[in-house]
């Protein structure tokens, strides 16, 4: 038993921990969008439904000395495929489709290796149940998500801010080999094991259809609930970085809850809870939080979702099948994931205008946690009693569905655009009276406001919320000479705010990532339209571009892509900062947007301005929250340090900022998003 243990343990742990490892490494080269975890977790859950296949297929239909020699083979070619670090080649060029793309590089970089880790829990669990009679291998599927969970927690607290990731790829991958060398061994010792065919009276019937389908489902309700929820508390309720990390754990905490003991899962206790928390949840979407804080909100969510995912994984743990059928019980769960990540990571993007899947998730586990209890007390049902509280039960669904629709209805309807795609949602709303002169166009991606337009005729040039003359950004521009044309690069779009700057003669050049906010920039606002400069919009991921390009000769370029949490990690590092350097003149300004409510950014960009020998100061625009022009922000200016002794006026405008003592530098090979959080 210890022997099969270690193995799964350490397979599991090794199994979540390149996750982040590899998401990591991939993330600057695809904008440092939270959507690139959406979709390597369909990558992942993809790969571990074919494991479970896998594991199947090879328990059931291949001799178990054959079984073993295949499962060892691979676990030989795997070893090829180390270490796991990626090749450049696949970098985007901006045209391509964000989400195959990634895919296919996964599939490229970790497949195998990720695959076979992905069979060894169901297949290793069938191989013990097999060599040893009467065993019950379930206890070994909580084991292997309390590994799941230790890795999960262990990566940002003690590897991350320790390691950079390419030593991380390499001591994963040092760590998968030793894997290799014990599920060999395991596999060597459990050869000799066959299904028992002695008395095939004593072999239990294979589950109907019915039950399978049910178990796929009780496995997709969590999985949608995982993603959706995680997706609505980072980008509606709080860009709180590492708040991803909550429904994760939660979520792997009921797996390991309800497949530990049946003494854990209290049924109807459970259900009863489910039901207030469904009530909960459309509460809180009809009340918008009002008067509810943010710790509230958020921990409304997460024990919502917890409680849902206990009744689904607890019906799942107590239908389990005999071991016999262990393997095809496992495929049915990574069916369900799978589906799940399917649903919320692709289809949904691509399908809808809108997060519908965030009420369609707890609609579909009211749904299959009803579904479970008909098929439990499937006896009652039948009666006529039984009849009258389906067609009660139905009613109520019924209901709650349709009041999840006229709640989603209700949210978007002040809107005037509601669209979405790879890197997220995007709202265009007006506000304010028609005859008001403050009346404003703003555009929106969750909490955070992108930019906005006055639409009064003799305001709709002004510069507003974070770009204002007194800002950091609008101090760098309009520092040139009277009558000297100048060239400007932007790095994010949003509203096109800043190129309201730009007169007959300055050259403009705008790196958007996202289409859709070029999209709305040029048709939604007139800054871009209206604005006098010449300008050229640079679609895909601005360092990549900035890579691509000869010297651009900037007089300023203003770094403004960071979004709440969603901060591109690879717009701060010091190559980052070399290379924007590069596209400067001898004397141009650099500018970096690091106005954000839960992350210090000033001793990363410090760190770098005094590793390149530049002066840095810090411009603090402190406004009262009443301002309805513009919003407070703060800016840090990078010059030469000759170029600060030429401008006089921009020194006594700003604060001298210095690096902050030992503080760690971040590079392409490490950053550390525990160190600047504020506290």
């Amino acid at each position: 038993m210890l022997f099969y243990a270690l193995t799964i343990f350490l397979s599991s742990f090794l199994l979540f921990q390149v996750q982040p490892i590899i998401a990591k490494i991939i993330l600057p080269w695809f904008g440092g969008s939270a959507a690139v975890w959406n979709a390597c977790m369909l990558f992942f859950q993809a790969a571990l439904l074919g494991g479970y296949t896998y594991a199947h297929v090879l328990f059931e239909r291949v001799p178990a000395k054959r079984g073993a020699q295949i499962h060892i083979a691979l676990l030989g070619a795997s070893l090829l495929a180390l270490p796991i670090l990626p090749n450049t080649s696949w970098k985007p060029q901006g045209s391509e489709n964000p989400a195959l793309l990634i895919l296919g590089l996964l599939a490229v970089t970790i497949g195998l290796p990720y695959f076979l880790l992905s069979t060894t829990g169901p297949l290793l669990q069938a191989w013990y149940a097999r060599n040893h009679a009467g065993a019950v291998p379930y206890r070994l599927f909580a084991l292997s998500n309390g590994a799941s969970l230790l890795a999960l927690l262990s990566y940002p607290t003690l590897v991350e801010p320790r390691l950079d990731v390419q030593t991380q790829a390499w001591a994963w991958s040092g760590a998968f080999a030793v894997f290799a060398v014990l599920c060999a061994l395991v596999a060597w010792r459990s050869r000799g094991g066959e299904h028992s065919t002695d008395q095939p009276e004593e072999t239990p019937p294979a589950p109907p259809w019915t039950l399978r389908l049910l178990w796929i489902g009780l496995a997709t309700a969590p999985s949608i609930l995982l993603l959706t929820v995680t997706t609505h508390l980072t980008q509606d309720v709080a860009a709180i970085p590492f708040l991803w990390i909550v429904p994760l754990v939660l979520y792997l905490l009921t797996f390991i809850l309800c497949f530990e003991t049946t003494k854990l899962y209290w049924r109807w206790f459970y259900i009863s809870l489910s039901v207030a928390a469904l009530a909960m949840v459309a509460w809180f979407q009809v009340d918008g939080h009002s008067g509810m804080s943010l710790q509230k909100s958020i921990a409304g969510y997460a024990a919502a979702m917890f409680v849902c995912s206990m009744v689904c994984h607890g019906e799942l743990a107590s239908l389990k099948p005999h071991p016999r059928f262990l393997t095809s019980f496992y495929v049915s769960l990574s069916v369900g994931g799978a589906l799940g990540g399917l649903i919320v990571g692709l289809l949904a993007p691509t399908y809808f205008d809108a997060y519908y899947e965030f009420p369609l998730g707890w609609v579909f586990a009211a749904l299959l946690g009803a579904a479970a209890m008909v098929y439990r007390y499937q006896d009652f049902f039948s009666t006529m009693r039984g009849f009258a509280a389906s067609i009660v039960l139905v009613a109520l669904l019924g209901g709650y569905a349709g009041w999840w629709v006229h709640i989603q209805q209700n949210q978007i309807s002040g809107y005037r655009h509601v669209q979405r795609n790879f890197y997220g949602m995007l709202r265009i709303q007006d506000e304010g009276d028609f005859t008001d002169k403050s009346r404003v166009r703003q555009l929106l991606n969750g909490v955070i406001n992108h930019g906005q337009q006055f639409l009064h005729p003799f305001r709709r040039k002004e510069a507003t919320t974070y770009y204002c003359a007194e800002s950091g950004a609008g101090q760098a521009i309009l520092t040139r000479k009277e009558g000297v044309s100048q060239k400007v690069g932007v790095i994010g779009l949003g509203s096109g705010t800043l190129a309201s700057y730009g007169r007959k003669g300055d050259d403009y050049h705008l790196y958007e990532i996202n289409p859709m906010v070029i999209h709305f920039a040029e048709g939604e606002f007139s800054f871009l339209s209206e604005s006098a400069a010449k300008k050229e919009i640079h679609l895909g991921d601005a360092r990549l571009t900035l890579e691509r390009q000869p010297p651009m000769q900037f007089d300023v370029l203003l770094i403004d892509a960071f979004s709440g949490d969603s901060v591109p990690v690879h717009l701060l590092t010091a190559e980052a900062f070399a290379l924007y350097f590069r596209h400067l003149k001898p004397d141009g300004l650099l500018a970096v947007h690091i106005s954000n409510k839960y992350l210090s950014l000033e001793p990363v960009v410090a760190t770098n301005a005094a590793r390149m020998g530049v002066a840095a100061l810090t411009f603090d625009d402190n406004r009262p929250e009443s301002d309805d022009t513009c919003f407070g922000s703060t800016w840090i200016v990078l010059m030469a340090q000759s170029t600060l002794h030429a401008r006089s006026d921009m020194a006594k405008m700003g604060k001298p900022v210095s690096a902050a003592p030992q503080f760690r530098p971040w590079t392409d090979g490490f950053s550390n998003m525990w160190s600047i959080l504020k506290k």
